[in-house]
């Protein structure tokens, strides 16, 4: 029997269906009206865009030319608030926190007339156990079908010593590769209820709340050429190629000036320009677009002080646009100023197709199975889901708010335990949210 056939029907077995800084001014002019639309994180969205559909067959992303950047969302039909749903739980922790996420998100949805179909699907390690490869193709059809993903995590200390192209993480950069989702969103909230569980001093992490826009597709993570090889002298040497295009560039930089004029009109673009050709360009490109937007306040950044002062003074930032490779530095590290990893959820999103959400935090290996993972990331990211994946706001707001009260009712997982809240599991965390999805009014946006 062909190897194909091997790996369809193990896929067949385990899919589910289911029911230094330099400023520019800010303008006193009136905003003007937005060449393209991108999602708020902070309020709630106002405009649908219809779907575009892709091939289900994976492409590695080729250069385009530009085209103004528009935030897909899928829209369900009149009186038919039906939506495809892939899960892709991936490895470690992620089949625990997506199962509670699942439940809330269904429950959220049935609460205000949306209904999902569920489709799990394998990616990561998962995969490689199953198929022998970290993402199948039957897993990229799936997702390209569906109208959004949530996704759990990805990696473990089990596939550590495999060839690149069979990590699991390997999967990871393929699923965004093939969904184009280039712009990744990652807010940073310092929450009241957990201010004191912030490794800063309280009047520091205090009122904190930024924004992290990452390049996602592009840079040193799949720039090529790239590899290890054996130089003249017989020495191994590995080499990777940080290396944008001003169409990746100035996409990106649109998404973050929108976001930041719906927010409170700061962006802040990070780089490392005195030394990376890559980033003067990138500076370049961010500088010139800034005429479009007189009504946000640019500024720019060497990447070592921005991440100085994400620790010194994180308050000073709204919203922060780098690349790829410094956006996922600088955003873990924004996560520790909110206390916990596990608390903060992400959008990944595409001009067309749907969007890939998940928690930032990793796989966790170390805790998997023994119900101390923190499930609030990615509840929180169903609820980005349903607001920017689906625009179900109401839906959006009913887990939002849950979450909230489950905080202020003093349950906390172990991360972000302190003395005089009540310690609890990952599946009692996710249970006491539920409670608060079903004990709501209908939510109001």
């Amino acid at each position: 029997m062909c190897k194909r056939t091997h790996t369809c029907k193990a896929l067949k077995s385990y899919s589910i269906s289911q029911s230094g800084t330099t400023t520019i001014s800010k303008s006193d002019r009136n905003k003007k009206d937005a060449k393209s639309f991108v999602p708020e994180m902070a309020a709630a969205l106002q405009t649908n865009i219809r779907p575009v559909k892709v091939p289900a067959t994976f492409r590695a992303v080729k250069k385009q030319s530009f085209a103004p950047f528009r935030v897909r969302c899928a829209v369900a039909s009149p009186g038919n608030k039906r939506y495809n749903i892939t899960l892709l739980p991936g490895d470690g922790i992620g089949p625990e926190v997506v199962s509670i996420a699942k439940n809330v998100l269904q429950q959220a949805g049935s609460l205000e007339g949306v209904e999902f179909s569920f489709r799990e699907m394998p990616i990561g390690g998962a995969a490689l156990d199953l198929v022998g490869v970290p993402l199948p193709e039957e897993t990229i059809a799936a997702a390209k079908e569906s109208d959004a993903l949530l996704l759990g995590a990805i990696g473990g200390y089990k596939w550590d010593n495999n060839e690149k192209h069979l990590k699991p993480e390997t999967g990871l950069l393929q699923i965004r590769a093939a969904l184009k989702v280039f712009a990744n969103l990652r807010p940073a909230t310092v929450l009241p209820q957990l201010v004191d569980a912030s490794t800063l001093k309280r009047e520091v992490a205090e009122g904190v709340d930024l924004m992290v826009v990452r390049e996602l597709t592009g840079g040193i993570y799949f720039g090529e050429p790239r590899g290890i090889k054996t130089n003249e002298n017989g020495e191994e040497v590995g080499f990777n190629t940080e290396v944008y295009a001003a169409h990746e560039i100035d996409r990106i930089a649109r998404v973050a000036f929108e976001t930041a004029r719906k927010r409170r009109g700061k962006l802040c673009s990070v780089d490392k320009a005195n030394v990376l050709e890559a980033s003067i360009l990138w500076r370049k490109r961010v500088t010139a677009l800034a005429s479009e937007y007189p009504d946000v306040e640019l500024s720019h950044m060497y990447v070592d002080n921005a991440a100085m002062q994400l620790v010194r003074d994180p308050k000073q930032f709204d919203t922060i646009v780098t690349n790829n490779i410094f956006g996922d530095i600088l955003s873990d590290e924004a996560s520790m100023i909110t206390g916990s990893i596990g608390m903060l959820p992400s959008a990944s999103l595409s001009d067309s197709g749907p969007g890939l959400f998940e928690p930032i935090h990793g796989s966790a290996p170390d805790i998997a199975g023994q119900d101390k993972a923190n499930p609030l990331a990615t509840i929180l990211s169903a609820a980005m889901l349903l607001k920017y994946g689906l625009g179900e706001e109401k839906a959006a707001k009913r887990i939002e708010d849950a979450v909230l009260v489950a905080l202020n009712n003093g349950f906390r997982t172990g991360d972000i335990y302190s003395a005089g809240t009540k310690l609890v599991g990952c599946k009692e965390m996710g249970e006491e949210v539920l409670k608060s999805v079903d004990s709501q009014v209908p939510a109001s946006v």
